[in-house]
């Protein structure tokens, strides 16, 4: 019960890896309190895991929205032990380059990337109070692409670089690390009624050095220790939780 007594802001914990995240953070006594503009996920989880889960209803890229949901997380807990920017558009296609709208872009930059600085910007004077901690998920096409999907990949990649400039900054209060996911299976949370197995064949499995295709709980238990004190000696840091993906090399 690491967590005990301890409160953490997570964006996006409606579904997919982020409610994965919150689940890990109540089961080890935390309380967390979910930043989504998906009602449904949102309050699916808030009843799913109980009084230890608040649901503010709410986007990141609407500084507003960020504004309100820290408050209500502080009033609520008492405290801000901790963030997990989680909140991104979730998928990377958007087509050819020459059809790509300023728009669109700027959707994907608003959301993925200027969210997390909404977030933390408002949380911090709270997390340097608590001596807390920031983990921002990122993806491995941060480092890795495939066709079409500049936003996505500029959007991760900045992700990256505003771990370490944010670790220098809230340095020694507030420790700022990042994770980048590969494949994850994301079906098992998601709201309840729309639960299912994912679609999976072995070749999706074999090509991952470990064997298998990612789960949300794997990135879940890896925030958790990155927000633990027994990470305390790490900060600044991208970690890599992809099954060994990028480390294999590929040929036709």
């Amino acid at each position: 019960m690491r967590f005990s007594d301890k409160v953490y802001l997570v964006t996006g914990g409606g579904r997919g890896i982020g409610r994965a995240i919150v689940q890990r953070l109540v089961e080890e006594g935390g309380r967390a309190c979910i930043l989504d503009p998906d009602r449904h996920g949102g309050t699916d989880a808030a009843r799913e895991y109980g009084a230890g889960v608040l649901y503010v209803r709410g986007s990141v890229a609407a500084e507003r929205d960020v504004r309100r949901a820290v408050a209500a997380c502080v009033k609520w807990g008492g405290r801000l032990d901790g963030v997990v920017n989680n909140a991104g558009i979730a998928s990377p296609n958007v087509g050819p380059l020459e059809d790509l709208s300023l728009a669109t872009w700027r959707k994907f930059l608003d959301t993925n990337l200027t969210g997390a600085f909404l977030v933390t910007r408002a949380a911090v004077e709270h997390l340097r109070r608590a001596k807390g901690a920031v983990v921002n998920i990122s993806s491995t096409r941060a480092v890795m692409s495939e066709p079409e999907t500049e936003p996505y990949a500029a959007t991760k990649g900045g992700l990256l670089a505003l771990t370490h400039a944010l670790a220098i900054s809230l340095g020694p209060d507030v420790r700022v690390n990042c994770i980048s996911p590969g494949w994850i299976a994301t079906d098992a949370f998601a709201p309840r009624d729309e639960r299912r197995p994912p679609k999976l064949a072995k070749k999706d499995h074999a090509q991952h050095p470990v064997g298998r295709v990612g789960r949300p709980e794997d990135i879940a238990a890896l925030c958790a220790w990155l927000l633990s004190d027994e990470a305390g000696f790490v900060t600044g840091q991208n970690v890599i939780s992809d099954g060994g993906m990028t480390r294999k090399m590929i040929y036709a």
